[in-house]
């Protein structure tokens, strides 16, 4: 889908702004109210907003520890890819996974309670996994940037200079 200068602007209002109204979004990127939902409608049509939620606080909710872990597989085993993506879809503890280029084959973003819970995610569930051969973790000290918005990628791709 293309989008415009207006898409790109209702997109920016409802990132900062999630909560807001028709009538507050369109008085914000100039447009009526109901070119304004027209617009959101087909922005949602066409998966370009694929929903929306509430952040949420992982400290306040008692979530302590956050660790980037690397996963390396061994490839004797039958069906070791499909068997692990089964298991991270299971795993409420990890946020997010990737399949990657390098020396592990996945990257996953876990985050637990405390230390204990951590280390029983690790020993009784990752390790547990079928094809699993090695596993490094990143206990994270201190978050220094979250969730930029891939709408301030396109701005940087398109800005001479970058």
């Amino acid at each position: 889908m293309n989008l415009d200068p207006i898409d790109l602007r209702i997109l920016e209002c409802l990132q900062e702004h999630g909560r807001i109204s028709n009538q507050d979004l369109a008085d914000r990127v100039a447009l009526s109210p109901s070119a304004c939902l027209r617009r959101v409608r087909l922005l949602e049509e066409s998966g370009v907003i694929g929903g929306y939620r509430a952040w949420f606080d992982a400290e306040r909710l008692g979530l302590e520890l956050e660790a980037i872990v690397q996963v390396s597989m061994r490839h004797d085993v039958e069906g070791w890819h499909d068997t692990f993506i089964a298991a991270v879809q299971a795993w409420p503890e990890v946020l997010s996974a990737y399949i990657i280029t390098g020396d592990s084959n996945y990257i996953l973003r876990v985050q637990a309670r405390n230390l204990k819970h951590y280390s029983d995610f690790i020993v009784n569930r990752l390790y547990r996994t079928p094809g699993v051969m090695d596993i490094r973790s990143n206990i994270v000290l201190q978050r220094i940037k979250t969730d930029s918005s891939p709408l301030a990628v396109l701005k940087a791709a398109d800005s001479p200079g970058t």
